[in-house]
């Protein structure tokens, strides 16, 4: 078996197998060395059957027209049973032909808080590394949780359906504060224009709104050059810093809860009341 520095090297030289493997290890704890400077990275969310996947597909299309590389790294829920990624069979990405120039990651959330680890960091850094100058994280779904995206992606994108009602409404103040880019997507389908509309009157009332708002159908390409121009032309926000070593600094201390080595022995004690929940923070510490 080869070791994690000889996968790494192969990786970074192009070895697809290699680099299968490595990410492979990065999710069981394994973390690389790797020297990249400021990796472009799109994170995509939305509930779920608003069409990621499938916009995710399209704009997949334009960038290879572009000649980029592009990796995805999309976050299944996980399987109850093995805890590896309920989807990962399915094929995620339709109309995305095979290419060197494309690879896609289905990543089990083992039902990390906010559906994302602290190791999509790393694995964003590794793919940066090897050559992939576009790297997209799909997640599982919206919602409050979900802006943990902002730990890894330097741009959001929401994807919202036409059957959303008022989004600003659906989406509270979470996930929607923090995009660059909402879309309605399925335009081709009733109530998508009265969603779209509903969207922008409800944006309008804030003076310092900067969002960039669309409408588009994946299935039949309207829309979709123009959202590709936005989202190529959204720059790296610098405004997020913080919230953005907040969530990597939860999501690290997930990370040390969910994998510390007596945890189920705490939650026996703190159901039985043998512990307070302050001691059992102070044991895992």
């Amino acid at each position: 078996m080869n070791s994690e520095s000889e996968l790494l090297n192969l990786a970074l030289n192009g070895d697809r197998r290699s680099l299968a493997k490595i990410l492979t290890r990065i999710e069981s704890g394994f973390e690389p060395t790797v020297s990249v400077q400021n990796p472009w990275t799109l994170g995509v969310t939305g509930p779920p059957g608003a069409g990621k996947s499938t916009l995710i597909g399209a704009l997949i299309s334009k960038w290879l027209k572009r000649g980029e590389k592009i990796a995805v790294l999309a976050v299944d829920p996980s399987s109850p049973k093995s805890g590896g990624a309920l989807l990962a069979d399915r094929i995620r990405m339709q109309g995305t032909e095979s290419s060197d120039s494309i690879y896609i990651r289905s990543i089990a959330s083992r039902n990390h808080p906010g559906g994302l680890s602290l190791f999509i960091g790393h694995m964003i850094n590794v793919l940066s590394a090897s050559g992939w100058s576009r790297i997209i994280i799909e997640t599982v779904g919206s919602g409050q949780s979900q802006t943990r995206i902002v730990a890894f992606a330097d741009r959001i994108l929401l994807v919202e359906g036409p059957d959303r009602g008022d989004i600003i409404q659906a989406e509270k103040a979470g996930i929607l504060e923090l995009a660059d880019i909402v879309t309605v997507n399925k335009s081709d389908l009733p109530n998508s224009k009265l969603a779209y509309n509903s969207l922008n009157s409800s944006l309008s009332l804030n003076q310092n709104n900067s969002i960039s708002t669309h409408l588009v159908s994946a299935l039949n390409g309207d829309g979709i050059d123009d959202l590709f121009s936005s989202i190529e032309k959204c720059p790296k926000s610098t405004q997020r810093e913080i919230i953005r070593q907040k969530e990597r600094l939860l999501s690290l201390w997930d990370s040390r809860l969910l994998n510390y080595h007596g945890l189920n022995q705490l939650l026996e004690q703190l159901s039985t009341g043998s512990i307070t929940l302050d001691e059992a923070v102070d044991m895992i510490q």
